[in-house]
């Protein structure tokens, strides 16, 4: 996959999935907005990239305020002409707990950062892109948007939220010559998993850890680099027909509804 000439923006870009991402469109040619809150990590990350040859701007903003999104849209079109690939990334995992006791503030921080931080980088990625009719969107959706999980109620709503806004823009721009899908990451071996991990038992976050993984077919958390490689497929000419889609990488679990072995096949 070669996306030289091209530039991809990345929110979420400092750690985890979107850091990898990033380097990964680095590494195959792309020009690379890095944006994230944490803007001394996304420079990080660009000066990284720099001294590796590649060519990358960061750009700090809070993907729930229209303003930044539009400074973060204008500072890539500044500075490269042009967007062709956006990867609609930013996200937070809020808390574990009962929705009956669940905190206003840390529900409508959830859907701020995971439904509205999505909603406002179409609304405002999307123009460009229109003006040059081309284009390949992947939003970060999660298989929390296909099946519901106890505890995580409003992540797993946000999530529902993004494959909603994902089915209903494709069709929206595809005539346009825009691709809109959803990648739908299971537990990836990030801080994130590792923090609800510690939510759900403070006092040993390691045997739940040892119990999602057995509950995975594979085996094991996804990485950040599988992940990023059904990323930069889905922006790729190979996914030239793919539009409207949710890509799941979760290692088996949504499909055999969390069965960690198969008849006949031995645990290892």
């Amino acid at each position: 996959m070669d996306f030289s000439g091209q530039v991809a923006v990345v929110t979420g870009a400092a750690n985890g999935i979107g850091r990898a991402t990033t380097l990964a469109f680095a590494a195959r040619g792309a020009k690379v907005v890095a944006v994230d809150r944490d803007g001394a990590g996304a420079e990080k990350l660009a000066q990284e990239i720099r001294e590796k040859g590649g060519t990358a701007l960061a750009v700090a903003a809070d993907v729930t305020k229209s303003a930044d999104v539009a400074r973060y849209v204008k500072a890539a079109v500044d500075a490269y002409g042009q967007i062709d690939c956006f990867f609609n990334n930013a996200g937070i995992e809020g808390k574990v707990m009962p929705i009956a006791e669940y905190d206003e503030a840390v529900f409508d921080a959830v859907i701020g950062v995971n439904l509205r931080g999505v909603f406002l980088g179409l609304r405002h990625v999307l123009p460009v892109m229109i003006a040059k009719g081309r284009g390949a969107i992947v939003n970060t959706a999660s298989v929390a948007g296909i099946t519901g999980t106890p505890g995580l109620a409003p992540y797993v709503a946000s999530k529902h939220g993004v494959i909603g806004l994902t089915k209903s823009v494709s069709g929206e721009v595809a005539r346009q010559g825009i691709r809109v899908n959803a990648v739908c990451p299971g537990p990836v071996d990030t801080r994130m998993i590792h923090s609800i991990e510690a939510m759900i038992n403070p006092g040993d976050a390691e045997a739940v850890s040892a119990r999602y993984q057995s509950s995975i077919p594979m085996g094991r958390y996804a990485t950040v680099d599988e992940i990023a490689s059904t990323v930069l497929f889905l922006c790729s000419e190979f996914a030239s027909g793919i539009t409207g889609a949710q890509y799941v990488v979760d290692g088996g679990r949504t499909a055999t509804g969390g069965a960690a072995t198969t008849v006949g096949s031995p645990r290892n």
